[in-house]
């Protein structure tokens, strides 16, 4: 593990590759390349770049101020900085699932104020679905404080969230909460992550007490036993690159294409859903909080490649260009994130270089835990 203390800055510029990979920020580019809809891609026609690697330390200030900020559009100021946050070396995870936990394990830093660390990544740029379900842990922290919590819990129902900027996995990321509102049965949430003094992403979410009404869903459609289907480590067999073992060896998600994995290769019909089997490679606690928010990091993996499909295009191309934009999730009935979940997917529409898809998470008895519906910009560049 490595310990970054106060004060303490890689000495980097933005872009300085070669500068990352000889201080061990990041690895060098490997010639098999995979790009993730959940991935903070760069793009420079969304404004995105690179983030300069290491840690900034700004004067103490109240955080009131970044809220501010945040709604005036002006720069974001850092406050009252931890002292240190340890992060894994790169390559270093033992366990994913381990890490995985501890990366939503967020550290106060002041009032509805948290601090976190991401995942080590192989191109250095921090998992969209990472810091979204840091989001759903840092809003619901400050549900679960309510006086008549214990007696009445607020478990979370919906969010809806804007990607604005690439994430660095090698820096921490703070969430600074607004209480927007605690009604009699319902609790609104905004969230905002900042790192290097500005939002990389900015989440509005809402919660809900235990309620009776109305009750209905969807069908969940068939689909073969998961225990059938290739697990990454047999799609990407015989591939000897850092990519391959990132996705093959370190994640703490099994995920089960049923219609066969489009990383390497498009699919074999250019069809415009697809289904997913999911699930976390180990047992979790019995936490709600923390199953839904397994839950919405693993929605961001694979609910853009619908669009792909539909196009016969595969992650590996490598005119591909892809950012995630927004991602919204309404949580319907509770699940667990250790358990099966079918993840069945669809494209309604692509144009104007983006692309929509939607998603439902169904248990293995049936039941509808989630939709999910994304829409990412999806580019190929024309040689």
């Amino acid at each position: 593990m490595t310990e970054i203390q106060r004060g303490e800055v890689l000495d980097l510029v933005t872009g300085d590759h070669h500068a990352l990979i000889e201080q061990g920020a990041i690895r060098a580019e490997p010639r098999f390349e995979t790009h993730d809809a959940g991935v903070f891609e760069q793009a420079q026609e969304l404004d995105v770049v690179d983030v300069p690697v290491g840690i900034h330390v700004g004067p103490s200030k109240r955080d009131i101020d970044v809220v501010r900020g945040l709604t005036h559009g002006a720069i974001i100021a850092a406050a009252d900085m931890v002292t240190s946050v340890t992060i894994p070396e790169n390559r270093a995870i033992v366990d994913p699932l381990a890490d995985l936990l501890d990366v939503l394990d967020l550290q106060p830093a002041g009032p509805d104020v948290f601090i976190g660390r991401s995942q080590p990544m192989p191109h250095g740029r921090v998992f969209g679905g990472q810091v979204l379900a840091q989001t759903v842990i840092a809003a619901g922290r400050t549900v679960n404080d309510l006086p008549d919590a214990a007696e009445q819990p607020r478990r979370i129902h919906s969010l809806h969230g804007y990607f604005l900027r690439a994430g660095d996995s090698s820096a921490p990321i703070r969430f600074v909460v607004e209480r927007l509102r605690d009604g009699h049965s319902f609790s609104a949430r905004g969230v905002h992550a900042i790192q290097n003094d500005q939002p990389i992403l900015s989440v509005m979410t809402s919660f809900q007490t235990d309620a009776g009404g109305m009750d209905h869903q969807d069908s969940m459609p068939a689909a073969p036993d998961p225990e059938t289907l290739q697990t990454l480590a047999e799609v990407f067999s015989g591939i000897d690159n850092a990519q391959a073992t990132f996705w093959s060896e370190d994640k703490a998600i099994d995920l089960r294409h049923v219609e066969g994995a489009i990383y390497v290769r498009p699919g074999r019909q250019q069809a415009a859903q697809q289904s997913v089997w999911l699930r976390a490679i180990g047992h979790m606690p019995d936490d709600p909080l923390l199953h839904a928010a397994v839950l919405a990091y693993s929605s961001d993996y694979s609910l853009l490649e619908p669009v792909l499909r539909r196009h016969g295009l595969a992650w590996s191309d490598r005119r591909l260009r892809a950012a995630s934009l927004d991602h919204a999730m309404w949580f319907h009935r509770p699940g667990r994130a250790d358990d099966w979940t079918l993840y069945t997917q669809a494209s309604p529409s692509a144009s104007g270089g983006r692309g929509l898809a939607a998603g439902r998470m169904f248990n293995t008895d049936g039941i509808l835990l989630a939709t999910v519906a994304q829409e990412g910009m999806l580019r190929v560049k024309q040689s």
